[in-house]
């Protein structure tokens, strides 16, 4: 565990210059949270309140159960929700945009952490690809003011990271008290300083696009 903080640390301090990953600097530790075939401990939400979530299958497993596809093609918008509240930690994500979405494509998604069990308040690790932000190494925020969800949105500072389409990326988001700093194939993008939601759960956004999952992890700080 001080190890990793370290990592987080020296990530910190060296912003986006090329580091190795927590799980790589430190392998002990990790608990999967990749989903089962069953779903058991996770829940499908919609993303506006009160919507109908899409019939089709959004989540879907491989053969084997190695990898996860998220298929929110024709305008799904939805949230898989872990139902275990988390605090202080790491979540290490590896995903890839998915079959093929068009000649004029529109790719997005997120990773979510810190979110309320009803998925309105949350930070969102941004899983985005387009002509304006927010885009993959971005930070999103809802929180509630004056009792409604309010966004606030963190971009990165510094050239993308994102992977070329068909290949691999790596996600490791921490959260150690009020600090949440994402780091994205090699080297930290966008750091949340004073991010008031002390705990919350793990989350998946399915918005209009089909990607891929193969790892999902987690390590407690």
């Amino acid at each position: 565990m001080k190890v990793a903080w370290m990592v987080v640390m020296a990530a910190l301090a060296g912003l986006g210059q090329d580091s190795k990953s927590a799980l790589e600097s430190d392998p002990s530790g990790w608990v999967d949270v990749f989903p089962g075939k069953d779903f058991k401990g996770w829940k499908r939400l919609p993303l506006d309140p009160g919507a109908p979530l899409a019939t089709k299958a959004v989540w879907s497993h491989s053969e084997d159960g190695k990898m996860l596809r998220c298929d929110g093609t024709g305008g799904v918008k939805e949230l898989l929700l872990n139902d275990e509240e988390r605090g202080d930690g790491i979540f290490h994500v590896e995903w890839r945009w998915g079959k093929d979405q068009g000649e004029k494509p529109t790719y997005n998604g997120g990773i979510y952490l810190r979110s309320s069990e009803d998925g309105r308040t949350w930070i969102q690790a941004q899983v985005a690809r387009g002509p304006k932000p927010p885009v993959v190494g971005d930070f999103i925020g809802m929180l509630m003011e004056d009792g409604k969800p309010k966004r606030t949105d963190l971009p990165q500072k510094g050239p993308s990271r994102e992977a070329p389409v068909g290949e691999w990326n790596t996600y490791e988001i921490t959260c150690k008290g009020k600090t949440i700093t994402l780091w994205v194939n090699g080297a930290v993008t966008c750091v949340w300083e004073d991010f008031p939601l002390p705990k919350g759960r793990l989350g998946l956004q399915a918005e209009f696009a089909a990607y891929e999952f193969r790892s999902l992890k987690w390590k407690k700080l």
